[in-house]
């Protein structure tokens, strides 16, 4: 099993910037609400392991599931638009005994599927039917996790699986179609949904844009973003330290709810400073340059697009997460990744990191260079 794998070639700095990375957000969790840090640690026990586990198994033995993954990504999706617990105005979660998100699992598996799908047909990726083929398995998981609704997740995993089409080598001119018609379509759509009544968007999500482009006059809508940009800047230089009791924190007065997920980052730039930000920042641009190493040297295309696909998810997702909490972009539901609180986003990611370890240690040889 294990005769094609080079264990020098095993990537010890990606696995300790992860773990390093995962424990400062369980010691912000912790900061943020106490109560979760002993089920963070838990998820991070379990994460170690499943990346263990996803490692030592050979992508290409994973790959020959790719169906099988990719039919139940649908499966689950359908599955919590019809069962799913309702929360917040949407519908994300299914109890199955635990209660997990499918749709933090669904970006792993698409992953893999769509590595196998391209690396089948990277030399005719350009023709027209294989283009249509594509854009019909990508739209579909996208709707059902649309649906949910949850559009920050669903451009999050649109934009994974367009980069991994991007490196298969898709056209430039294609490319540069595809860009000059969706630049200005959505500048046109952000123009027409800042306007009060749109029907373009979910009233809540439209309420978002226009909280974000106009705080003061939607104050009720915009105030965890502005606390949020307030909680950073109070940070300073170097925090006002994890657990602190100070009278003027923005946590400590609960001005922003559910500090542990979404707005992790809020937290750790108050308590932490902006020198604890600048390392977190570093560790999540450390940990996707690293992965994107792992690609360069893979053995085949399927495990480049596989370390392609996880670099792409690590940091477009910490990008909107981060650009969300600086009052960057409108505000959006998603975790910053090994940060935030929740055991099914930690896990998940956790296994998709096993997978390109899995990729690194039948790599061709041990001195890739990124650029």
């Amino acid at each position: 099993m294990f005769h094609n794998y080079k264990f020098k070639n095993l990537d010890i700095k990606l696995i300790i910037a992860v773990i390093a990375l995962t424990i400062i957000g369980i010691f912000v969790i912790g900061s943020a609400n106490e109560s979760n840090q002993q089920k963070q640690i838990l998820g991070m026990i379990l994460g170690v392991f499943v990346m263990t586990a996803m490692a030592l198994i050979d992508y290409d033995f994973l790959l020959h599931f790719h169906w099988v993954f990719y039919g139940f990504v649908i499966a689950l999706l359908l599955s919590v638009l019809l069962f799913g617990e309702k929360s917040g105005g949407a519908t994300r979660w299914i109890d199955v005994g635990i209660r997990f998100q499918p749709s933090e699992l669904a970006k792993i598996l698409l992953i893999l599927f769509f590595a196998w799908f391209l690396m089948m047909f990277e030399e005719d990726i350009n023709k027209p039917k294989i283009l249509a083929i594509t854009a019909f398995l990508s739209a579909l998981p996208l709707f059902l996790i649309e649906k949910e609704p949850d559009l920050s997740t669903t451009i999050v995993t649109m934009m994974i699986i367009c980069v991994m089409i991007f490196v298969t080598g898709v056209s430039y001119k294609l490319v540069g179609t595809v860009l000059g018609v969706s630049i200005p379509s959505i500048i046109i759509l952000l123009i027409l949904v800042s306007r009060e009544g749109q029907t373009i968007l979910d009233e809540y999500q439209g309420l978002r844009i226009l909280a974000w482009l106009k705080p003061e006059k939607y104050p009720s809508s915009s105030y965890q973003q502005q606390n949020s940009i307030m909680a950073i800047g109070s940070g300073q230089l170097l925090g006002k330290g994890l657990g602190n009791e100070a009278f003027d924190s923005v946590k400590n007065g609960n001005y922003i709810s559910e500090p542990h997920t979404d707005f992790i980052f809020a937290v750790a730039g108050e308590e932490l400073g902006f020198i604890g930000s600048v390392i977190i920042i570093a560790l999540i641009f450390f940990i996707t340059i690293e992965i994107l190493l792992i690609a360069k040297r893979a053995k085949d295309i399927a495990g480049k697009l596989i370390c392609v696909g996880m670099a792409a998810l690590i940091g477009f997702q910490s990008f909107v997460n981060i650009c969300v909490v600086t009052g960057l972009m409108p505000n959006t539901g998603l975790p910053l990744p090994f940060v935030s609180y929740g055991l099914t986003s930690l896990v998940t990611v956790y296994f998709g990191i096993g997978i390109v370890l899995n990729v690194g240690l039948q790599s061709k040889n041990n001195n890739g260079r990124l650029f």
